[in-house]
Formats: structure tokens, sequence, C-alpha cells
């Protein structure tokens, strides 16, 4: 039985594999170039943001690889059912920026290259524009306080008392029982009064708690804890 070596390399030039992968670089690069300059919160990961560019690169060689053969794409998916990714991803912006250098490598992969170059473009300035002007930005600030008491006696009512005096809306999320039964933790999101500060809050709330902890996070809804 004669064995033989096929090369199917031939189905594209090696100018469609250098244009392909260096258009998809250069796209990528610049859309995480967007990511970083319009990221907001605390915990930027440098290695997310060359992920993203490895990324493009990455999906435009599997789509070169794949071409038309609906065999090859079969076998592709196969291959990645298996690879499990355990990173969670902290903010739902991150997956936006993913599918877009993926969209970005599969346009570059195929040889859509106009569409590739005027889809990165187009939604990064849509990106760099919300960014800007800061869209559907809520003005409503709420904060979230956590109280601990003892579990005996009447702290509930006493803590809502000092809420409905310095907040001008407030609610109960979630009550759990911590340091083994010892306390009762009360956790509300709460929107201050004009001119309320969250020190005072505080203050007012330990009066009432018997000297326990309580905790104030302001900006919650804005940074990634």
């Amino acid at each position: 039985m004669p064995f033989e070596v096929q090369d199917l390399s031939g189905t594209f030039s090696v100018g469609d594999i250098a244009i392909a992968l260096s258009l998809s670089f250069v796209l990528s690069a610049f859309i995480a170039w967007v990511y970083r300059f319009t990221h907001r919160n605390v915990s930027y990961s440098q290695s997310y943001v060359q992920t993203l560019v490895i990324l493009g690169m990455l999906i435009a060689l599997i789509m070169l690889v794949v071409g038309s053969n609906i065999a090859r794409a079969f076998a592709l998916v196969g291959a990645l059912s298996v690879v499990r990714f355990r990173n969670a991803i902290k903010e739902t912006r991150d997956v936006g920026f993913i599918f877009l250098v993926m969209g970005v490598g599969m346009a570059a992969g195929t040889r859509f290259y106009t569409l590739a170059i005027v889809a990165a473009v187009a939604i990064s300035l849509i990106i760099l524009v919300m960014f800007r002007f800061n869209w559907f930005a809520s003005n409503v600030q709420r904060q979230v306080v956590k109280v601990q008491v003892p579990p005996d006696g009447n702290y509930t009512q006493n803590i809502q008392d000092v809420l409905i005096s310095l907040t001008s809306e407030f609610e109960l999320i979630s009550i759990e029982s911590i340091r083994g039964g010892a306390l009762t933790e009360l956790m509300y999101t709460v929107r201050l009064k004009k001119g309320t500060e969250p020190g005072e809050l505080i203050g007012r709330l330990g009066e009432r708690t018997g000297g326990q902890r309580v905790t104030v996070l302001t900006g919650y809804d804005q940074t990634d804890l």
C-alpha cells in the first residue's frame, strides 16, 4: 500500500496567509487599544488584552484551515469542545470584545478584508463615542449597607428607623447567619438623601447595633470587586 503525503497548503497562497494574519493582528491590536483606553474598573488585566490580539490571529488561522470544508469544521468543533476555561469574566463588556476580535478574525481568515476593516473601525468608533459621552449612565447613586447585629433583640427595627431618616429609599436584599450563629448580617441597598454622607450613616447605625460592624460600599455598581 503506497504511502503518500498530501500538502493542502496550495488551496491558499503565502500572500493570503500573510495578509490574513497581518490584518487580523493590526485590527485586533487596534481593538485591544480601544479596550485599554475605555477601561474604567480597577481590575485591568494585561494578559486579557494580549489574549485579544492572539485570539484574533488564531481565529484567522482557524478560518484559513477550515475554509469551506464542512468536515474540517466539525472536526474543529470536536477538538475545541474538550477545552475548559476556568477564568471568570469579571465584566460583561469583556465578552463583547472577545466576540469582536473573533468576528474580525473570521472575516480576515475568510478573506473578507474590507468587511473586517470596516466592522472593526465602525464598532470601535461606537465604543469610543459611548465612552466619551458616557451613554446609558444611571444618575441614581446607590450604596450597599452591611450591618452585623446579635441574633436576639429588635435590632432590625432600629436599623430601619435610621435608614428611614437618612435615606430616600432602601431595600433589604439578604439576611445571613454568620460566625456560627453568633451574629446576623443584614444587607441593604440604599439611596442616601442629598447632603447625607456615608460616615454619618455608619455612625448612626453603629449606635443602634450594639457596637457591631457596619460597612457601606459606595460605587459598587461601577467597581468590580
